[in-house]
């Protein structure tokens, strides 16, 4: 069996959130015979496909990109073909070009359509795309809803109920190095009075502006992991404000990040906005044992992180909880540890990768 993954970006040295996932996907679905092809756009395309962890990628001339969208004359024909040759077409949504795509390509395959993320900034283009994407959904054979929490709060699933199923997302532990040695030592004598540690890409939906408050009041050291467009703006700002017991150490390989979260007390993850609809963070963290910190937004984040058991959750947007639960937590280890226990344990019950892709790749044989 083949299936054609489509996505706007899958470029293996700066994978996002859903560009690991449809990696963990395609790697993982092999050991079910399942063979993934990747298609997807980049401003600079390699000039053949090329084959990462035993999948083909295949990467088209992107022209354009608007309001986070990009567009490409040459996917309608290459993706023409490798539909053609595929058993199921697997889109990650939202992507709006890649409806279009789909509308004026015909391919009579199955579709699944994993549901990463409601719209939630561009609100005046939602409108205008409104038709098309509700159009597409209901051409979609089954819709992958990655949490209950987000099929329950979303105001587009519940539209679609009768063909959504909820595969949560899942990482795969030999993906990422285990805690080198000398890394450790490095961050250690680096930091050698702990930490809360935030690892992700800096947007606008992060938190990290409340992050900054708790810091403020609290004066407890905080590492930030993650580049992204607000990298500077942020370095910036601390600077200015003074707060020279937070880090904010750019993007960093997974060997640095698995040393780093080996130490920290425990994540804090204050995304505030419902752009964040699951965060591997949190996985990663729970992967590793520790605790966490997160808001209750009314998607996947509050699924990963079970207030009292796994860590704790707070309401969005403020600062002044945040800086309790902070205090809270460097003041227990006693609760850290039992609260990282637990997150141990439920990785290994819901979030593994080999939990995800074997749900996956009994679907695409229910449909295909």
């Amino acid at each position: 069996m083949r299936v054609l993954h489509f996505f706007k970006t899958y470029w293996p040295d700066t994978f996002g959130g859903v560009e690991r996932t449809i990696h963990a996907i395609a790697k993982g679905c092999r050991v079910y015979g399942v063979e993934a092809d990747v298609l997807a756009l980049s401003p600079k395309p390699a000039a053949e496909p090329f084959v990462f962890d035993g999948h083909r990628v295949i990467q088209v001339k992107q022209d354009l990109d608007i309001a986070s969208t990009g567009f490409s004359r040459a996917a309608f024909g290459k993706f023409r073909d490798l539909s053609c040759q595929a058993d199921v077409v697997h889109f990650h949504f939202p992507w709006p070009f890649m409806d279009l795509v789909d509308l004026v390509t015909p391919h009579r395959k199955p579709v699944v359509v994993t549901y990463h993320s409601d719209i939630v900034k561009q609100k005046l283009l939602l409108r205008l795309y409104s038709p098309l994407m509700h159009h597409f959904l209901r051409g979609a054979d089954r819709i992958v809803a990655t949490s209950p929490n987000y099929l329950a709060s979303s105001p587009v699933l519940p539209l679609y109920r009768d063909k959504v199923e909820v595969i949560p997302l899942g990482l795969d532990e030999a993906d990422y190095p285990a805690p080198d040695t000398d890394r450790v030592a490095h961050w250690q004598s680096r930091f050698p009075g702990g930490f809360f540690l935030f690892v992700g890409v800096l947007r606008y939906y992060k938190g990290i502006h409340i992050l900054f408050e708790a810091a403020r009041s609290t004066g407890l050291p905080v590492v930030i992991i993650g580049g992204g467009g607000l990298e500077e703006e942020l370095k910036s700002r601390a600077e200015t404000e003074g707060l020279s017991q937070v880090h904010l150490l750019g993007a960093l390989p997974d060997a640095d990040k698995t040393a780093l979260l080996s130490l920290c007390r425990a994540l804090v993850f204050p995304s505030h906005l419902r752009s964040e609809a699951f965060g591997l963070s949190l996985v990663e963290a729970a992967m590793a044992g520790k605790p966490m910190i997160s808001c209750e937004i009314g998607t996947g984040t509050s699924f990963v992180n079970l207030d009292e058991e796994t860590g704790l959750t707070i309401p969005p947007n403020d600062s002044e909880t945040l800086a309790c639960a902070m205090q809270r937590l460097w003041e227990n280890e006693e609760e850290c540890d039992r609260f990282g226990r637990t997150a141990r344990l439920r990785y290994e019950a819901m979030f593994t990768a080999q939990k995800m892709t074997k749900a996956y790749a009994e679907l695409y044989r229910r449909l295909g």
